[in-house]
């Protein structure tokens, strides 16, 4: 594990635990020159001893903090950095005590602390540091030890007007700081994560623009090759006739021609199923309809069980790309028959609710483990047998899907099988061209 270069210094990577070491770090160096500083006007008037017993109590702490760093990488719960917080509020608060309470006026460094604690915290405990200042200035203004020739006070003890003011003001301050900074830090929080996911988008759509072009490239590569192999097939099945020849040759020849027309079928779904995902054909249509559509060209159709769904729900209207969003779930259809084996089914249900129509499509497999559930939906990935499939499936149809404002979930038991939904909202998309 990389550690840091040394107990003072936090690589950039930890984000807002490297800011709050130096920062501390920072507040020791500038709490040991402001001591001596004083020091050397006032002499042995200053509490030596309780000032610096503070700032070795807060570089004593900075220093665990940055040894936890080390060995935690900053990955650990946020409520460290909100006892090291809550515990420079209290230093601080005990060095105005000793220092002339409320009338030092580096006081004002509460502000500095809650600002702060605003932005790295989260918000409730953002406002206990505002309570406790508070409860802090109430303290100090009751109770310190002046410090002669450092502070000249200008208050009475007591509730004067002016005691009365100081509070309000700070309290005041206090409130509005701590609200505004929260607030601000909160909002840059959901800018950062809206723009994380955006990128994200953008991503996977160049990806999926790359595997677009790469599927048209192989598909008009493949088809001459393909083609010249059905033409000497068909030949060789014509001269086949007038000869004596075996059963098993001639069961040979039809099989060969049977998988050329299944690769014929692929070729045609790479060059236009795989184009219709990114295309703007969209179509009013039904949900009966788009099971009907997703269940064509299905093989092994007699292995599909569907629920035959009442019919509020089979007219439900739907406004999608409709050859697009079948072949997502045909391809969930066939991943499943797959899944379950040569003497396995699938099922699928359908559901709409909260104006979105859910496809459930269950198999009989043995189920996904937790690592193969979180990478499912990647290109290139795939738990099927060399041979059997690229890992493009299911990476097209998420992002068809979400494309859509839908989403694909997964849900798996092992040895019992799994089931993916896929949930599209009804009604005319907004993303749609005449929408």
């Amino acid at each position: 594990m990389r550690s840091l270069p040394f107990p003072f210094i936090a690589p950039v990577h930890l984000g807002t635990s490297a800011w709050l070491l130096r920062l501390r770090w920072f507040a020791v160096f500038g709490q040991l020159v402001t001591v001596f500083a004083a020091g050397w006007f006032i002499g042995n008037a200053l509490p030596w001893f309780p000032l610096l017993s503070l700032i070795t109590l807060t570089a004593a702490s900075n220093l665990a903090y940055a040894v936890w760093l080390t060995r935690s990488n900053g990955r650990g719960p946020d409520r460290i950095a909100t006892i090291l917080m809550v515990m420079d509020l209290a230093t601080l608060t005990a060095m105005l005590y000793f220092s002339g309470g409320i009338d030092n006026p580096f006081s004002l460094f509460y502000l500095v602390n809650l600002a702060v604690g605003g932005v790295i915290l989260r918000p409730r405990w953002a406002w206990l540091l505002a309570v406790m200042a508070i409860l802090g200035c109430v303290l100090l203004i009751f109770r310190s030890i002046p410090i002669e020739g450092l502070v000249e006070s200008q208050r009475r003890p007591d509730l004067s007007p002016h005691t009365i003011a100081l509070l309000i003001a700070f309290a005041t301050c206090a409130i509005v700081v701590t609200h505004f900074v929260t607030r601000t830090a909160a909002e840059l929080t959901r800018s950062e994560r809206r723009l994380s996911e955006i990128q994200a988008e953008n991503q996977r759509v160049l990806r999926l623009q790359g595997l677009t072009t790469l599927a048209a490239g192989a598909a008009h590569e493949l088809a001459t090759p393909l083609s010249t192999i059905d033409v000497i097939a068909r030949e060789l099945g014509r001269h086949l006739q007038d000869c004596e020849t075996p059963e098993s040759v001639r069961q040979d020849v039809r099989l060969i021609d049977q998988q050329l027309e299944i690769c014929r079928q692929i070729l045609r779904r790479m060059r236009g199923g795989v184009g219709d995902s990114m295309a703007d054909r969209w179509h009013q249509t039904t949900v009966g309809e788009l099971i009907d559509c997703a269940l064509e060209g299905v093989r092994d159709p007699d292995r599909v069980d569907v629920d035959d769904p009442p019919e509020a729900i089979e007219r439900q209207s739907l406004w999608i790309p409709q050859e697009a969003v079948a072949q997502a779930i045909r391809n969930l259809i066939h991943n499943g028959l797959d899944a379950s084996g040569p003497g396995g089914r699938v099922r699928l249900e359908t559901q709409v609710a909260d104006q979105r129509v859910a496809f459930w499509i269950r198999d009989s497999g043995c189920g996904m483990s937790e690592e193969e559930l979180g990478r499912a939906g990647e290109p290139f990935f795939t738990t099927k047998e060399p041979g059997r499939g690229m890992g493009l499936g299911l990476f097209l149809t998420r992002n068809v899907v979400t494309r859509l404002g839908g989403s694909l979930d997964f849900r798996s038991v092992p040895g019992v099988g799994t089931e993916a939904i896929v949930t599209l909202p009804c009604g005319q998309n907004p993303g749609s061209p005449t929408a």
